[in-house]
Parts: structure tokens; C-alpha cells; sequence
């Protein structure tokens, strides 16, 4: 009995040392293979969750930016042809009334912001 060893209330014998453990570990091994396996599916599922949520949240910014740009073109086509679209005028006239300071900034901030977005269709057009 000098050459038995005792390990965990079990008697093992000093030739087949390495057999049981091996198979131990190749089981953990598998279940831990396995088990992260199924965390990087679910991250991978969250990662494209998260990209398809992005996307389309940029498809409708690009949406909104498309009609703005749009609008931008009638009015600058409106103004070709002498016409003073309605909104250009609430902007200009109704702005104004409401205060001299409070309004005129209004009005000029919406100007700048106009002429910046129309600024850079044009550089993109051309």
C-alpha cells in the first residue's frame, strides 16, 4: 500500500496516474469550448444588433438631410425665378416683428445655417 495513493478518498494505483484526470480534463475542456461558444454567438448577435440599429439610424438621418436639401433647391429655384418662397419671408418678416435683437439673430442664424448647408451641395454638385 506504500505505492497507492489517496486522493480524494479514492485509491489509485501509480500506473494509471495520468488516464482518469486526462479524461476529466477533456470533458471541462469540451464544456468550456462550448459555453464560449455560446458567449461569442450572443456577442456577436448584440455586436450586429447594435450595427443594423446604427445603420439604420443613419439612413434616416440621411433621409432628413435629403429633403432638407431638397427643399433648399426649390427655394433657391423659387428665388431664380423672382419668387420669394413663403418660408424665406415668415423667416425674414416674422422674425423680425417679434423682437429687434431676439429676431434679427433668429433670422441671421437661420440665414448662416442656410447658406452653409446650400454652400456645400453646391461644392458636392460641382
Amino acid at each position: 500500500m506504500d505505492d497507492n495513493k489517496i486522493v480524494a478518498g479514492k485509491v489509485k494505483k501509480p500506473g494509471k496516474r495520468g488516464r482518469k484526470p486526462a479524461k476529466i480534463d477533456l470533458k471541462a475542456k469540451l464544456e468550456r469550448s462550448r459555453q464560449s461558444a455560446r458567449e461569442c454567438r450572443a456577442r456577436k448577435k448584440l455586436r450586429y444588433q447594435y450595427l443594423e440599429e446604427l445603420v439604420s439610424s443613419k439612413e434616416r438621418a440621411i433621409c432628413a438631410l435629403r429633403e432638407e436639401l431638397e427643399m433648399y433647391k426649390q427655394w433657391c429655384s423659387a428665388m431664380d425665378q423672382g419668387k420669394i418662397p413663403s418660408e424665406i419671408k415668415a423667416l425674414l418678416t416674422g422674425d423680425d416683428q417679434k423682437g429687434s435683437h431676439d429676431g434679427s439673430a433668429k433670422a441671421s442664424k437661420s440665414s448662416k445655417s442656410s447658406k452653409s448647408s446650400g454652400g456645400g451641395g453646391s461644392n458636392s454638385q460641382g
